[in-house]
């Protein structure tokens, strides 16, 4: 039970400022919005999607399925509860699509396009939630 007590000490050592947490709640909108249209485009099939996943050497059979998963993790991300889950959940599947992007020789910002999502994603957290910030202390 120590350890636990030391989190929560160092968590409510250094309180979040109204500022900081709105900062990161619109980050997380941002990025939330975003992959939830990307997920909607999916489930949908609409024809740049589809194009796209040809270029990426993908067949078309499981897109929706791609969809529905981004989209389910897009859900647990956006439930304050389980957001750390969800961000983790998505930087395994923004993972996927570096390796999907570098598989096939795609330019540098289409292959960073996910990685800079997976920051924001992070970064959202890290500035509204005292549980991330007291495992993750960046000292000054």
């Amino acid at each position: 039970m120590q350890p636990a007590t030391q989190i929560s000490e160092f968590a409510h050592s250094a309180p979040l400022s109204k500022k900081r947490v709105w900062a990161g709640r619109i980050i997380s909108a941002l990025a939330i919005l975003f992959l939830l249209f990307d997920a909607i485009a999916k489930l949908m099939k609409v024809a740049p999607v589809l194009e796209a996943s040809a270029r990426l050497g993908l067949p078309a059979s499981p897109i929706v399925g791609i969809g529905s998963l981004l989209f389910a993790c897009v859900v647990v991300y956006a439930i304050p509860g389980t957001s750390i889950l969800g961000a983790i959940l998505l930087t395994g599947y923004l993972g996927g699509a570096v390796a999907i992007n570098v598989r096939v020789s795609d330019p540098l910002f289409e292959t960073l396009f996910p990685v800079i999502f997976g920051v924001l994603i992070w970064a959202g957290i890290f500035l509204r939630d005292d549980r991330l910030r007291a495992l993750i202390p960046l000292r000054r």
